[in-house]
């Protein structure tokens, strides 16, 4: 399996500052392993003129069968054999997707650390796939590159060029030329040849939603081609392919109109039935829940959306902290960021959020790009993981993680922990969440469901408690709660909050949390 991307330049733009982009040496082969082969990069060329880089795949095709847990065994033997003897080693396929974000991770993201600048330019790139599927042949091709930019030549590779009278094959050979930057070109990439090849070789689960709408940030919500891909990528699974379009759409209005922008900022968030055959009821609003709930308020305070009140209870929190330098540590799309910047009190606002589709939207929202100066200098927007520490995040009055928690799995809720509490260490943390309790109280929720699809839990007030109170106690905090929302007699509140506190004397130094190969050490900022 083989890729190779060249670039041509001159004596003030070199060509192989292709190998700053890609972070690999011109003069060094590396290899790397994976959990199906081997994945090589070299430089058959690199001068000021031209550079190319070559990606060269070597796939075990035993190892891949293991990988696969034995699927295929038991039927007929030429079934069992074609596990081993298959197109896998040599046609490009979501083998080489992964391969791609892997190699050149840093490349993907438009990272560059030795040369910060570099990214952002467009290089004349010329891209080449010898062996490529095309289920839909050379016009699918054409219609799926050529959008992005891209002059495509798509030659179909025949069956035997010994017997031209067998015809073409499903193969084509790819080449794309173009001005692109080399991450969207690899994202294009990375998305495409699966979808070509129409079929993954690994497990498709509801985590392929967000590498595809990461991946395809800037040029899947308006391509021509959006619901082929979209449902290709998925394994033409029904329920992602649904998941992933709805959110596709909101991408694509909040780009073209302000209006939708404010839309999203007001919605409340809805219980939804992921297990459903038809969409969700998505008329009622948490207002009317309350209204079923027979909690006691006025018209007006039940009118109120929840996501507002959440954003109320915790601005008067920080104004209760004395804060003026505060941290939204999972910012999402800007409407917590948004509403700080309302008050002169907030010095300094950072937002920090693992998505750049989200901090996209987010600074579209703030408009960023009309701010006057000095209200730009009191907002920064930081893509950054929870999962691990960050110098970045030192020195600040307030942490707030406002339905943050809740999205992680539960085994990274101590590396979360000790990243806020342990390394960045502000003054004070507010931490919202759902109450379950409180689920009862929604009709349109079935028993047992959570109240959003990426909700990993959902806790109990005691079980929350709990979990502040182990948290304060071993990292020296004080922990209040607060009810946010109508405080149910009997079920609670639908938000619960904490409120940290530090105090004094820090405790001993916490043990800092084991990484995945059971090593206890620095976690850094990714």
């Amino acid at each position: 399996m083989f890729l190779t991307i060249s670039t041509t330049g001159a004596p003030e733009r070199p060509a192989t500052d292709l190998g700053y982009l890609l972070h690999k040496h011109p003069d060094n082969a590396q290899a790397f392993p994976t959990s199906y082969g081997t994945a090589h990069v070299v430089y058959p060329e690199a001068s000021a003129e031209r550079c190319t880089a070559a990606l060269l795949l070597e796939v075990d095709a035993v190892a891949l069968v293991r990988r696969g847990k034995g699927k295929g065994r038991g039927g007929a033997p030429d079934a069992a054999l074609a596990q081993y003897v298959n197109d896998r080693p040599y046609a490009a396929s979501s083998l080489l997707a992964v391969a791609l974000s892997s190699v050149f991770s840093s490349a993907m993201k438009g990272v560059c650390r030795a040369r910060p600048e570099l990214p952002a330019r467009p290089l004349p790139l010329r891209i080449e796939v010898p062996a490529l599927p095309a289920r839909g042949g050379a016009g699918l091709v054409r219609a799926l590159f050529e959008p992005l930019g891209w002059t495509v030549r798509a030659e179909p590779v025949a069956l035997d060029s010994e017997f031209p009278e067998w015809g073409d094959s499903r193969y084509v050979g790819l080449v794309l030329e173009g001005e692109q930057r080399l991450a969207d070109a690899l994202r294009h990439l990375y998305v495409l040849l699966p979808v070509l090849d129409d079929a993954k070789h690994y497990w498709v689960s509801s985590d392929e939603v967000d590498k595809l709408l990461r991946a395809g940030e800037g040029w899947l919500p308006d391509h021509p081609e959006q619901k082929l891909i979209t449902s290709r990528y998925l394994a033409r699974r029904w329920s992602l392919t649904r998941q992933a379009t709805e959110r596709l759409e909101l991408v694509r209005l909040a780009e073209t109109d302000d209006s939708a922008v404010e839309e999203i900022d007001n919605a409340v968030e809805e219980p939804v039935d992921e297990s459903a055959e038809g969409s969700a009821d998505s008329s009622a609003e948490e207002s009317g829940a309350t209204e079923a709930a027979g909690v006691a308020g006025s018209a007006e305070e039940q009118a109120v959306p929840l996501a507002v009140r959440r954003r109320e209870a915790i601005v008067d929190a920080l104004r209760a902290a004395g804060a003026a330098r505060v941290l939204d540590l999972g910012c999402g799309q800007g409407q917590l960021v948004q509403a700080l910047l309302k008050d002169t009190r907030f010095t300094e606002i950072v937002g920090v959020d693992v998505s750049m589709r989200a901090l996209t939207v987010a600074s579209r929202r703030l408009k960023l790009d009309r701010m006057g100066e000095r209200q730009a200098g009191r907002v920064r927007l930081v893509q950054g993981s929870l999962a691990y520490t960050d110098k970045r995040l030192k020195g600040y009055d307030v942490a707030v993680l406002s339905e943050v928690v809740e999205h992680l799995d539960l085994p990274r809720l101590p590396a979360l922990e000790y990243a806020v509490f342990g390394s960045a260490r502000p003054g004070t943390v507010i931490v919202t969440t759902p109450n379950v309790e409180y689920n009862v109280r929604w009709e349109t929720l079935p028993a047992g469901h959570v109240r959003h699809s990426d909700h990993r839990f959902e806790w109990t007030r005691a079980e929350f408690r709990t979990w502040a109170g182990t948290v304060a106690e071993r990292h020296g905090y004080a922990v209040e709660f607060a009810p946010v929302g109508p405080d149910d007699p009997e079920v609670g509140p639908p938000t619960q909050m904490a409120v940290f506190k530090v105090l004094t004397e820090k405790p001993e130094k916490p043990e800092k949390p084991e990484n995945a190969s059971g090593e206890k050490k620095e976690e850094k900022a990714a």
